[in-house]
């Protein structure tokens, strides 16, 4: 741990001789066209809950044309975003291919007005560099975060000061938008957007085709699956739940996931004797457009919240270690629960209520419309 410590030191020191940029006080941005924004640290859901940088980019400079550097594992999030006009997978991988190496270089080199480097959770020294070799005039990055300081502050020339512990409530999705705040762009709406096509909606409407829902039946998804484990509420709760809302209501359910998902989706179906529908290994945007056309989503604190998230569907976040006002959905009829650290400390009934609540306010809404 020391020796890296000590290489990290060296290769900062390293760098701030070799890129380093003057700082510059002036929070004026000359009208800019051409964005860069580099993400590629972020996590999924940490992507999908800063949507609203690149929204507050699109209400500001209308005619602004967006260019986003993510992960492998962060694209399909915002494929087809309205408010992005490029995307560009930065993979670690084939950095060393000289053909990859090459479109990076060129994506770089393009020329830019504004380059930023957002950040919520953690600092990325890579996501930095990147934004230091880009051919910008203007490039933001953060100075510090909750008062540890960026080591690597030194390859941006507006340096921005976050500090979150004074305000440990505040949505991820808010937080966001303070690394461009004080250049004067900004938004007031903060849910986040996947854009999906017809496509999209074919494809969700097959799937209830299959598992022959009707205009009677309420349509019921959920995901019992989660990255971490302490964020996985207990699958025979989950199953306990489909029972009760199934002795409730007409229901069809449907279960999302991927293949790391399998064993518990296999677990719910056996347990729950029902025809429970599979929407599996789906594309971010197909799964997001099933949900639109839900009445109703349960999911643990994971990815796919966030994909739930960016629609209208009423929805329940169940939380377990998570601070759910940094990270639950923003949005009407978007519920989380949470106990304490401890996920397993939620009941049945806890969920039910819930479930029950926004299921009988949307029925009162179909009857008055």
């Amino acid at each position: 741990m020391a020796r890296d410590n000590i290489f990290s030191k060296c290769l900062c020191w390293f760098f701030n001789k070799l890129l380093s940029v003057n700082e510059i006080n002036s929070k004026e941005l000359n009208s800019p066209q051409n964005f860069l924004i580099v993400r590629q640290h972020n996590q999924l859901g940490d992507l999908l809950s800063g949507v609203s940088i690149f929204r507050a980019i699109k209400e500001t400079y209308p005619k602004s044309i967006v260019t986003l550097i993510v992960s492998p594992f962060n694209y399909p999030g915002v494929v087809k975003n309205k408010f992005i006009d490029r995307v560009f997978i930065y993979n670690n991988k084939k950095i060393y291919n000289p053909l990859y190496f090459l479109k990076l270089i060129k994506l770089l080199r393009e020329g830019y007005d504004v380059t930023i480097v957002p950040v919520v959770v953690s600092i990325s020294f890579t996501s930095n560099l990147i934004a230091r070799l880009a051919k910008s005039k203007i490039r933001i990055g953060c100075s510090s975060l909750d008062g540890k300081k960026n080591s690597s502050s030194f390859f941006f020339d507006r340096r921005v000061e976050l500090d979150w512990r004074k305000h440990p409530d505040s949505n991820v999705s808010e937080r966001s938008l303070d690394i461009v705040r004080p250049f004067g762009i900004n938004t007031h709406k903060f849910q986040s957007e996947i854009s999906f096509d017809n496509s999209d909606v074919e494809t969700a409407h097959s799937f209830l085709k299959e598992i022959n829902a009707n205009k009677n039946d309420l349509i019921i998804g959920l995901h019992v699956g989660a990255g971490k484990v302490p964020n996985r509420w207990p699958l025979l709760k989950f199953t306990e739940l489909i029972k009760r809302l199934n002795e409730l209501y007409n229901v069809k359910f449907y279960l999302t996931g991927s293949t790391v998902d399998t064993e518990a989706i296999s677990y719910i179906q056996n347990k729950s004797k029902l025809d429970i529908g599979i929407f599996m290994n789906q594309k971010i945007p197909e799964v997001a457009a099933l949900i639109e056309y839900s009445d109703l989503f349960i999911s643990n604190d994971t990815g796919i919240m966030h994909v739930a998230g960016t629609t209208s569907t009423p929805q329940v976040s169940i939380f377990g270690p998570t601070n759910p006002f940094n990270w639950a959905p923003i949005g009407e009829n978007k519920l989380f629960i949470r106990k304490s650290e401890i996920v397993d400390d939620i009941s049945v009934k806890d969920v039910l209520n819930l479930c029950k609540l926004l299921i009988n306010k949307n029925e009162k809404v179909k009857e008055n419309a």
